[in-house]
């Protein structure tokens, strides 16, 4: 039983048919169905829904295979061709809006639209291999028992507190297992629970039977596998009478998360379990074992298979190349790979040897797409024209346009010499970076054009080639930026927003690029962004992230402020102590003696008696010529005074002549 790869964001939901494996069912990102032949490995069938970009596909699943003594017989035309034995005809598909479409592979069309039963995301859906019915799953909670032939609920109940994420019926039809939170197994009949298991931390993304239910001791015996995201382990179950039965008993290792599960079940109790397994990381893994019981240590894969691409002409290593779907043929001897786009897989079907532990398959996937373009190419036919018919061509009257040669003429052939370039010789030509000064020109003197941007940008998102997008990101021209983003398909927005958003959480300086792009998607593209009903989980992880940072910046700011005070303070301390300290002792002292010492201060003081008498002088004749002389006393008081003064006879203290005055 195989299980489709919705678990996971960036893994396109895909199936093979059951039994043959004659389909290939794969649901692209824009929420279209295309049916792949792996036989001849081309397309086999293509639809699209009316509202494929609001409600994508979310899960699909093939239906049993039905005889033509089943349902009414109608009376065949000669045109018809009776298909032998049985044929596969319906397809379910949940969508993102709630709603469960069929599709018909015997007509090419819609066969019928179950809506009314959910409101949110469908998980899962199974079909029960006898009754025509269908169970699905969502986000709301509820298991919904669909009526195929109304086409309307015929039971609904709720199954978890949570989301239930997947669904799984047993091999007789009447068990039914369903995951939330725990693993729940129910009686179909009476709608109630039967067993419940302990689950896995995260949410489970599959579950599927291993063994068919023994008749003779009831649910003993019966086994059943569970995978979760983000879990490196594949979980065993066993269903007890005794009710002991809450663990697992066996785990198989794996290098990633489970996104595609095929397995082929025992029919009997010494019969192995043969188990493929595709992870995240586009590895395969096979497992062989026998299911007996309890086994503590976890198993490890008997073989691993990886799939690359070798190298360019100047590079020899190889790079990965992504698996989508594996399954197991129906002798179990031959594996059937799907790996590379999902616009245009390869299916390869491989034999391994049982002694190889690791195969690495080394294919040019450039090499085989075209191959397969060419042969479309040549199967087209161009109509014969007579030498002496005449050609009418649109233009004026009388004028006829050269007749040019036909397509066929200038494609090229298998058998030409001629080689078609690369992808990495295209990006050597088309050189990304403009020259300065030349205004939309490049450096090879190619013309800067939008749409290559846009193709580039395309392929680059549909391979995961980092060197691609790393040219893309690397522009800072914001018209460049949003003429680019605005020529973007609509089904390449989403898995932008999400390489961006990886992008976002790596180094600042990537950050700064990445916003810009950001910007533009959300400026051109914000009305198909809002009719996603996965939009708030899809932005969540960037929303958070810019939330995060945007916080951390002011506590950020304030610490910066800290530490610039804390070294400006450092500094200017060490710069203090580097400053040598200024000597403040005399180089030279002169001393003299105290009796010179003594000499110069009498004459000093002369000096100053001396500038004394000469002012005091001044002063009385100021005095004489303002006052009055009227009496003769003083006047001749003054004049001897005067005569002292000039004979030298300076002996008299201020206060004994203010006494002879």
């Amino acid at each position: 039983m195989a299980t489709d790869g919705g678990s996971s964001v960036f893994v396109s939901p895909c199936a093979f048919s059951p039994k043959s494996h004659q389909y290939l069912a794969l649901s692209t990102q824009d929420g279209s169905l295309r049916l792949w032949d792996t036989q001849s490995n081309t397309l086999y069938q293509e639809y699209v829904p009316s509202a494929h970009l609001s409600a994508t596909c979310t899960c699909l699943a093939w239906g049993p295979c039905r005889t033509f003594k089943d349902g009414p017989q109608r009376k065949k035309r000669k045109s018809e061709v009776a298909p032998h034995g049985g044929q596969l005809d319906l397809l379910a598909m949940g969508t993102a809006a709630g709603t469960v479409l069929l599709y018909s592979t015997v007509k090419g069309q819609l066969h019928s639209k179950l809506d009314g039963g959910h409101d949110s995301k469908v998980n899962c859906v199974r079909w029960h291999p006898e009754n025509n019915c269908l169970y699905s799953c969502s986000d709301d909670s509820h298991i919904v028992e669909w009526d195929l032939q109304t086409g309307k609920v015929k039971c609904k109940w709720k199954a978890d507190k949570c989301a239930v994420s997947c669904l799984c019926l047993s091999p007789d039809g009447k068990m039914l297992l369903s995951a939330g939170q725990t693993i729940k197994m129910w009686d179909l009949e009476t709608k109630e629970v039967y067993r419940r298991f302990t689950g896995h931390a995260t949410a489970v993304s599959m579950l599927c039977f291993a063994t068919t239910r023994p008749t003779t001791r009831g649910m003993e015996g019966l086994y059943f596998l569970s995978g979760a995201a983000h879990d490196r382990l594949l979980s065993v179950w066993q269903v007890r009478s005794d009710g002991k039965d809450k663990n697992a008993v066996l785990s198989f290792t794996l290098t990633d998360e489970p996104i595609y599960v095929d397995l082929a079940m025992s029919q009997s109790k010494d019969e192995a379990v043969k188990l493929a397994v595709v992870c995240k990381d586009n590895q395969m893994h096979l497992f062989e074992h026998v299911l007996n019981g309890h086994c503590k240590k976890p198993l490890s894969p008997s073989c691993s298979v990886q799939v690359a691409s070798p190298g360019s002409v100047g590079d020899s290593v190889p790079w990965p190349v992504p698996i989508m779907a594996a399954a197991l043929t129906v002798d179990k001897q031959a594996l059937l790979l799907a790996y590379g786009s999902g616009l245009q897989p390869v299916i390869e079907r491989t034999t391994l040897n049982a002694g190889e532990t690791h195969v690495c398959l080394v294919r040019d996937i450039q090499t085989s797409l075209t191959l397969r373009t060419e042969t479309t190419v040549t199967k087209v036919k161009t109509p014969t024209v007579k030498a002496d018919a005449k050609l009418l061509v649109p233009g004026l009257p009388g004028h006829s346009a050269p007749t040019k040669s036909t397509p066929l003429e200038t494609k090229r052939k298998p058998g030409s010499d001629t080689k078609e370039m690369s992808i990495e010789e295209r990006l050597g030509v088309i050189d990304l970076s403009p020259a300065e000064g030349h205004k939309g020109v490049h450096k090879g003197g190619l013309p800067l054009q939008t749409d290559s941007f846009a193709v580039l940008l395309v392929q680059g998102l549909e391979s995961s080639d980092s060197n691609i997008l790393n040219k893309v990101f690397q522009t800072r021209k914001e018209v460049l930026i949003k003429k680019t983003v605005a020529r973007l398909p609509i089904p390449a927005v989403l898995p932008l927003v999400q390489e961006l958003s990886k992008r976002m959480q790596g180094h600042p300086y990537s950050g700064v690029l990445m916003v810009r792009w950001l910007k533009a998607v959300f400026t051109f593209h914000a009305s198909y962004l809002s009719t996603l009903p996965s939009l708030v989980s899809q932005l969540g992880v960037l929303y958070h992230m810019i939330e995060s940072r945007v916080k951390m910046f002011h506590k950020l700011s304030r610490l910066h402020g800290k530490l610039y005070l804390l070294i400006t303070q450092i500094a200017a301390s060490d710069k203090s102590q580097g400053v040598i300290a200024l000597d403040q002792t005399a180089k030279l002292v002169y001393e003299e003696d105290s009796s010179d010492e003594e000499e110069e201060g009498t004459g000093d003081e002369m000096l100053a008696e001396e500038e004394d008498s000469d002012h005091w002088e001044e002063e009385e004749e100021m005095r004489e010529v303002t006052e009055p002389s009227d009496k003769g006393e003083e006047h001749s008081d003054e004049e001897m005074n005067v005569e002292n003064k000039l004979n030298g006879d300076s002996d008299l203290e201020p206060d004994n002549e203010s006494e002879e005055e």
